[in-house]
């Protein structure tokens, strides 16, 4: 494995992960599910906004089921070999790039769905496509915080790690100040006012970001503890 050596830098393990997930097939679950989730959801001709606040909410679970899949998807010979080439914290963040990377696709192509389904009437023009790529990418980095602290080095049992995932992600979009939830009631607010509070959304984005950086920090931490 030619990537892994000396120190291999980031990009190349993140395209090694990457792989990995491919090949594995095991993406097929989320994505199907979020998939099911947005056509469910999404009818021709809805307002944008409320659909496009719908799609991003589903994004959340999907990425913290992501970041399971990443973190999991090596034999543990075959990743123990790779955290010795090449670091224990620089594979786990690989894996944690793979998966928001993976989440953040997802929702780009659900959201160009439905901007080009959805009724635009009193929308200004460029305002859907703005709001979109600001509540995708909070909900795709708070779905990774959560699974970053659901998943291993910090919770090892899978019947314990999906429980994190799933409670952790329904406290993402439940919990009042959580960047997901501020980010979908922006955009369902604004479907009814006509106006989306971009700075809130900007905001909500920024807060996920740091969220997300948090987590993934302290799992690759642990990750490196661990050995």
């Amino acid at each position: 494995m030619t990537v892994f050596a000396g120190r291999a830098p980031l990009p190349g393990l993140v395209r090694y992960q990457s792989a990995l997930l491919l090949r594995s097939q095991r993406w097929l679950g989320p994505l199907l599910l979020y998939a099911a989730f947005v056509a469910a959801g999404v009818r021709p001709g809805e307002p944008v906004l409320d659909a496009l606040g719908w799609a991003a909410a589903g994004l959340v679970p999907v990425a913290a089921w992501l970041v399971r899949v990443c973190v999991t998807g090596e034999p543990d010979a075959a990743r123990d070999c790779a955290a010795a080439a090449a670091g224990p914290v620089r594979v786990h963040a690989a894996a944690l790039l793979t998966a928001l990377g993976g989440a953040l696709l997802a929702g780009a192509a659900a959201a160009a769905a439905v901007l080009l389904v959805g009724g635009r009437a009193g929308v200004p023009p460029g305002t859907a496509e703005a709001a979109a790529a600001l509540a995708v990418s909070a909900c795709a980095l708070v779905g990774t915080a959560a699974g970053a602290l659901g998943s291993r080095p910090l919770v090892r049992p899978t019947g314990f790690a999906v429980l994190a995932g799933g409670l952790g992600s329904l406290a993402a979009l439940g919990l009042p100040g959580s960047p997901a939830r501020v980010a979908v009631t922006a955009l369902v607010v604004g479907s009814r006012t006509g106006t989306v509070a971009s700075g809130g959304l900007a905001a909500a984005a920024a807060s996920a970001l740091l969220l997300a950086c948090g987590a993934g920090a302290v799992a690759c931490l642990v990750a490196r503890r661990r050995g």
